[in-house]
């Protein structure tokens, strides 16, 4: 595929995807905002609420959106692979119905706001797969075979702070309810709350937030979580959704050699070896100082000094 072909197909699909996005916030809630899903039901129409844990809600809102996916990607002449591993990148592989040479890797990336602005995710790992772009070891593909790599982020606001499953509740919903039944006031020791309608439980989460972006384009410096070899995201919510990271003034080269070497190139300072783990310390090692004033830092508005 030439560089041409290439950009169109990105662009395309970039723009398919961007449309995709505005319109889920209406399939997954409530006029007033709030998530439609309001916890599980068994054959005795009990509902069972979930709780805010980020790994729950994570899988339930990729299982509620997922037909919706399968729709679009049909819509725009795509097919899609699921990863075939849970631990496996990417969540979900585009390819192009009349050219398989195309692909593309979209990650579902869930989150909560932590304050008005600020949300963040992790992006992938920058071991393995990342640096041998031609393996497929824990990759559906080789990393170098997509043509662009994208994030279908969901950013939400928790209603119930608490992550604690004992937190949760069983419902009866009168409006399910048919006339002869007669309803169940415990489940095991646990009581059973009689509401008039589904709409009367309360949701987890509320206030829905989509939006599509390029992976390096909302990616930082910093590493994601913990020890893990993970790529972390910038956190401020309107540069994740106007793609306005530390690397995107620079571009995607850069994201890539940085990150292939985080940790690993080594810098001479006042004759002591520093470990590399920031971009303005990279470009510094790169002879590339001049570039500093492309790094866009945290806030959209300043630049790095």
């Amino acid at each position: 595929m030439n560089l041409q072909d290439k950009k169109e197909y990105k662009s395309n699909f970039k723009n398919e995807l961007d449309k995709f996005a505005d319109k889920l916030e209406k399939y997954v809630s409530t006029d007033n905002g709030d998530w439609s899903i309001k916890g599980f039901i068994d054959v005795y129409k009990n509902i069972y609420t979930i709780s805010s844990d980020t790994k729950i809600v994570s899988k339930i809102l990729e299982i509620h959106i997922f037909p919706q996916i399968l729709q679009f990607a049909d819509s725009i002449g795509y097919k899609i692979i699921l990863a075939e591993k849970q631990n496996w990148y990417p969540d979900l592989t585009f390819i192009h119905k009349k050219d398989e040479e195309v692909k593309f890797a979209v990650d579902i990336k869930t989150t909560f706001r932590r304050n008005d602005k600020t949300a963040g995710f992790t992006l992938g790992s920058h071991g393995g797969y990342f640096k041998e772009r031609d393996k497929d070891k824990n990759i559906q593909f080789p990393y170098n075979q997509y043509t662009g790599h994208y994030c279908l982020g969901v950013i939400y606001t928790r209603t119930d702070l608490s992550e604690d499953l004992s937190e949760t509740e069983i419902y009866q919903v009168q409006e399910l309810q048919e006339e002869y039944e007669n309803p169940n006031k415990k489940v095991g020791e646990r009581e059973v709350t009689t509401v008039k309608n589904l709409k009367s439980i309360t949701s987890v989460i509320k206030d829905f937030d989509f939006f599509a972006a390029e992976k390096w384009k909302i990616a930082s410096d910093k590493q994601g979580s913990g020890n893990t070899a993970n790529i972390g995201s910038i956190f401020d919510i309107a540069d994740l959704k106007n793609e306005n990271g530390i690397f995107s003034q620079l571009g995607e080269e850069w994201f890539d050699e940085y990150w292939i070497n985080h940790g690993s190139a080594t810098l001479i300072r006042n004759g002591k070896p520093v470990k590399i783990t920031t971009l303005k310390d990279f470009l510094e090692f790169k002879g590339k100082t001049d570039l500093w004033e492309k790094i866009v830092a945290r806030t959209s508005k300043k630049k790095m000094k």
